[in-house]
């Protein structure tokens, strides 16, 4: 099973995960090697568990970020959500 962040990135296949040696957003809880995440704190305030759950799904903040990085990330909050 692949382990996702709340914004739909695969963390055990990015490729941070071995250059920055990053465990994702949720083991450092939004505070990932680069700063804080938005998507993370905005997920946190609402109390869902990913994006894919946000009644606003996929805002313009997740699709912005999936248009620069990680274009599948909504494709697998979709997936999450069925």
């Amino acid at each position: 099973m692949a382990n996702y962040s709340i914004c739909g990135i695969d963390c055990d296949v990015c490729k941070f995960k071995a250059e920055q040696n990053c465990k994702g957003c949720n083991e450092n809880e939004g505070k990932i090697f680069w700063g804080k995440c938005e998507l993370y704190y905005c997920n946190d305030r609402k109390e869902r568990e990913h994006c894919g759950k946000c009644p606003q799904f996929p805002c313009d903040m997740l699709k912005e970020w999936a248009s620069k990085e990680n274009p599948e990330r909504i494709d697998n909050l979709r997936k999450l959500s069925v």
